[in-house]
């Protein structure tokens, strides 16, 4: 088992969670059970499955729940493009967020490869 709240790529993805929050303030009214949603759901689920995972008694456990975390963070790349491409997220807010979610799904693929 892991401590979770000491592991970087959950204070990392935590972090990134609020700024995700903070971002979609902005996005219009409609987009509110929309996009907004979505990136919400998404950017607390990375945090969330490793804190789940860290929980478990087998590293191969814990290494699916961080496949999940990445998937979710794939998810919310795509989700950040789209919201861009239809003028939600303006070039400064959106390069940022891609360049950090690209740092947290690389910690924890290779917190992944440590754990096998």
């Amino acid at each position: 088992m892991h401590k979770f709240k000491q592991l970087e790529i959950w204070k990392q993805s935590k972090l990134f969670c609020s700024q995700i929050y903070l971002v979609t303030f902005s996005f219009p009214d409609e987009e509110r059970f929309g996009l907004t949603t979505q990136l919400r759901r998404a950017s607390v689920s990375i945090p969330s499955n490793i804190a789940e995972g860290s929980s478990r008694k087998s590293n191969k456990d814990f290494a699916r729940f961080l496949e999940i975390a990445i998937g979710s963070a794939y998810e919310i790349e795509t989700q950040l493009l789209i919201s861009h491409d239809l003028g939600f997220i303006s070039d400064d807010n959106l390069n940022p967020l891609i360049s950090k979610i690209d740092v947290i799904t690389k910690m924890i693929y290779n917190f992944q490869i440590k754990l096998k």
